[in-house]
């Protein structure tokens, strides 16, 4: 008998396969390589997703233990600007490189007890004549404006005439008929002041950048 003619099973297609059976093994194989290089894929974006969160955490994490210090004011010498128990960051360097500025709001340690810490309002920088007359701030003759008062909060009280001495400043609470401030202790020296105020961040409806 001839073996093309041969009806065992199976035989006449022991030699080279048949057309197109050799497709369905070919895309299964290039199935799996395509599912395993997505799978690589997948894991190195996660990798570095990971690797920049966790060097975004590192830098905030230095940026605020090394330039900005988190603050909890206490007390209400600072209303309605800053409200008791309201979390704040103070710069701590940003006067290393700029001068202070009338209108900062500060934080320093108190000069008759370093080892307690106040937030006040700048008002009078060294060599200023600072004059309070009947609540109302006067600098070197000249009534300043003060919108960060509020009318109910200003007092109607006089402070005679006194001229800041070199390197201290001349601060106020902008509650002014409750702060207990320059005008009972006297100046701060610029060796107390931690830092410049910027920021608030707890509660929330109270974040924000500071005036």
């Amino acid at each position: 008998m001839d073996p093309a003619e041969s009806n065992h099973p199976g035989y006449a297609d022991s030699g080279a396969p048949a057309e197109g059976e050799g497709a369905p093994a070919q895309d299964a194989a290039a199935g799996v390589s395509a599912r395993a290089a997505g799978g690589l894929s997948f894991w190195f974006d996660m990798q570095v997703w990971l690797r920049d969160i966790f060097f975004s955490i590192a830098i905030a994490a230095v940026v605020i233990v090394f330039l900005y210090q988190p603050v909890k004011v206490e007390g209400t010498s600072m209303l309605p600007w800053l409200q008791d128990q309201e979390r704040i960051f103070v710069n701590k360097f940003v006067y290393r490189f700029e001068d202070i500025a009338r209108g900062d709001i500060i934080v320093f340690r108190f000069p008759l007890d370093p080892s307690k810490s106040y937030i006040k309002r700048v008002v009078g920088l060294p060599g200023d004549v600072v004059e309070i007359d009947e609540g109302r701030l006067v600098i070197n003759g000249l009534e300043v404006p003060e919108p960060y008062v509020l009318p109910h909060f200003r007092d109607h009280a006089s402070s005679r005439a006194a001229v800041v001495p070199e390197g201290e400043f001349y601060v106020l609470g902008d509650h002014r008929n409750t702060s207990i401030d320059s005008r009972t202790w006297g100046t701060v020296a610029r060796k107390y002041i931690t830092g410049k105020a910027v920021f608030a961040y707890w509660p929330l409806d109270r974040f924000g950048v500071l005036e």
